[in-house]
């Protein structure tokens, strides 16, 4: 609880400096089953830029019933 941003290896370390013989797989596996997760920032990428166009999608309610009917593009 003393550091609430500690993931596996540090916390493999710090196990290892109180005298316990442990894995960081092993640890890792610990915390995914105890459910623990490190505090840390997130990046906030999901937000989008002020002033930022959004397009409709016009495909949305147009049914597509023929072959090469529609044809979709991604310059990415």
């Amino acid at each position: 609880m003393e550091f609430p941003f500690a993931g596996s290896r540090m916390l493999q370390g710090l196990l290892v400096q109180e005298g316990f013989k442990v894995g960081r797989l092993r640890v890792a596996t610990l915390i995914k089953r105890t459910g623990i997760e490190a505090l840390y920032r997130k990046p906030n990428i999901s937000k989008p830029a002020p002033g930022n166009t959004i397009y409709p999608y016009l495909l949305r309610n147009l049914p597509v019933t023929r072959p090469n009917q529609v044809r979709a593009m991604d310059i990415t």
